[in-house]
Parts: C-alpha cells; structure tokens; sequence
C-alpha cells in the first residue's frame, strides 16, 4: 500500500508543486475554504508529476507502450517529414493522456537515437486528427537494436501537446542507446504519444484498451498475428 501512496515525483515537478504551495498558503490566509481548495490542487500537482518504476518485459522484439493512457486509434500515417523517413505510410498507434495519467513517457523498444525534432503548433484537443499535423510535439527517430534480416529498422514515436498541455520535454539526445522502457520525456498537463511502427508489423492492442507505459506491449517484432479485435465486456 505505501508503494502506491509513497509514488516517487519527477524532478521536472517540484517546482510546480512548490508554486502550488505557496499559492495554498496565500489562499489560507484569505479565507478558509480557499486554503483547501489550494490544498487539494497541491495533491493534484504531486499526483500529476508522479515517476514510478515498471517491470517492463525485455525479450527481444517487444514494443511496449509509450504512455499511460488509452489506445484512441489504430491506422497508417506517414511519420512527421521532419524524422526524414519517407512518404510511405506506416501503422501508427496513438496513445491518449488525460490529466490523471503518469505523464513520464517511456521508449518503446531498445535502440539508439538517430534523430529529434522539435516543432512548435497549436493546442487543438489531442484526440483530434489534425492534431498530429498541427499541434506543437517532439518527434524521436530510433533505429532498432534488433535488425531484420541484417538490415537496419527503426521506428518514431512522437509527443504531441494537447488541448491543456503547455510544454513537452525530451530528456534524450540524439547518438544516445537506449533500453526498452526507458524514461525518455514527460508531457505538462494532458497529451497523447503516436508510436510509428515498421512495415509488416501489427499492432497487439485494440482501440478503447487502457495501456500502461513500459510494460503493455503493442507489438511483437517476432510475432506473426495479424492486427488483433477487441470488444467491451
């Protein structure tokens, strides 16, 4: 119970929290009422900036999600032109953060960085079409430590900034190699996370299906199953 309760924060939260505080503070000193209103926003905070560990499955092949969320869409889109991966379509999958999620984000398979790119947009309403096209996010090009065939493979996978959501940070830099589950960004306030996935390889989550970052696996790069169905029960 204390390891749900005792969640550890994210650095990038603390001063967040701290300005809530304060403003608690000021408010009590107003009046009463404020001063738990303020209180309760302050919980909020640290519960929003909340970083706790995942047992992320390591077998070699796996994907797993990047976000904390629901699985809003399942198609083919082309990758942002600025990871310079080609006009091609690939399955795309999108994650959806509401404001009470984990909102670290994770890297979906082991590999190194080949490329970042930063592009600011909008704040149009993250479970929008357009806005992959139009809002403000951070794409991430990551070659695969797994080759097929002997030929390299990468993926993207891509923050993007929300209705509420303000600012995106990526804590990578490109040349870095990383594991599968590492943290890798955090989005403020509400966003989604796209994960573009190599030609031939089908999604294993559904539309509507919650997922956990680091440890819900959203595709097998060994598997052979086609794109899985799902329904409400």
């Amino acid at each position: 119970m204390l390891k749900v309760i005792l969640v550890p924060i994210h650095p990038a939260g603390w001063p967040f929290i701290g300005l809530f505080a304060v403003i608690t503070v000021i408010l009590g000193g107003i009046a009463e009422p404020l001063g738990w209103i303020g209180l309760i926003l302050t919980a909020w905070c640290a519960y929003f900036f909340r970083n706790p560990d995942r047992v992320t499955p390591i077998r070699e092949g796996l994907i797993v999600s990047p976000a904390d969320g629901v699985v809003q869409k399942i198609d083919r889109a082309v990758p942002p032109p600025e990871l310079e991966m080609g006009p091609d379509e690939r399955p795309r999958v999108c994650v959806f953060m509401n404001v009470f999620n984990v909102h670290v984000n994770r890297v979906p398979c082991g590999g190194r960085i080949l490329k970042l790119a930063y592009r600011p947009g909008k704040f149009f309403n993250a479970s929008l079409d357009k806005a992959s096209e139009f809002n403000e996010r951070q794409s991430v090009r990551l070659q695969l430590a797994e080759t097929n065939h002997g030929a390299p493979r990468d993926i993207a996978f891509v923050q993007i900034a929300g209705l509420v959501a303000r600012r995106i940070k990526c804590f990578v830099q490109e040349g870095q190699e990383m594991k599968t589950g590492e943290r890798f960004g955090l989005i403020r306030f509400g966003s989604r996370v796209d994960v573009y996935l190599p030609e031939g390889i089908a999604p294993l989550v559904v539309e509507g299906q919650t997922t956990l970052a680091a440890e819900t696996v959203i595709a097998d790069l060994h598997g052979t199953e086609g794109q899985r169905t799902g329904e409400i029960r």
